[in-house]
């Protein structure tokens, strides 16, 4: 990541990355995370997040999460359940800006799925992309997805952690 140290006002003025985020359930009602590589070893409070990505100016949401569990997970092998009613958004902490997102943005507008997966295990793939995101994933109750999120997703992993909590009795 390269530095770009930017003034309040140069701050104020950056947009926020529209962006998708996948709750994606198996059959047995936990949901999908994935760690970042390279962060950390497999316990490794924060390492670990749900598949989400950036929305191309010529796309929509529902078409953006396919693609995007098809580059960071290998399969798009899924329902939408369910949507997140509003779009969430979080600020990138301090450390962070002019740094992620190539100093572009100051923070994420995401739109949130539940998403039943429809495959096996086995096509999960996270090896696919010769620039892998992710380096390892496992299936967890939805109630710990807050403790596994970075402290400034965590309040959104919350929300998500209450609203999609339904879809983990439905089979």
């Amino acid at each position: 990541m390269t530095d770009i140290k930017l003034s309040a006002a140069q701050l104020a003025a950056l947009p926020y990355r529209r962006n998708v985020g996948a709750v994606l359930f198996n059959a047995n009602g936990l949901v999908l995370v994935a760690r970042r590589a390279g962060f950390g070893t497999a316990e490794a409070p924060g390492g670990w997040q749900l598949p989400q990505g950036g929305i191309d100016a010529d796309e929509n949401p529902r078409s953006a999460i396919f693609r995007e569990l098809q580059e960071e997970i290998g399969t798009a092998n899924a329902e939408i359940i369910g949507e997140y009613p509003e779009w969430l958004q979080y600020d990138l902490p301090e450390e962070l800006i002019g740094k992620a997102f190539k100093g572009k943005y100051r923070g994420q507008l995401q739109l949130w799925f539940a998403l039943r997966f429809l495959g096996a295990d086995a096509d999960i793939r996270l090896d696919l992309d010769p620039h892998p995101e992710f380096d390892a994933w496992r299936w967890v109750e939805i109630g710990k997805l807050p403790a596994l999120a970075v402290g400034f997703k965590r309040p959104i992993y919350e929300a998500l952690a209450h609203a999609f909590k339904v879809y983990a009795s439905i089979g």
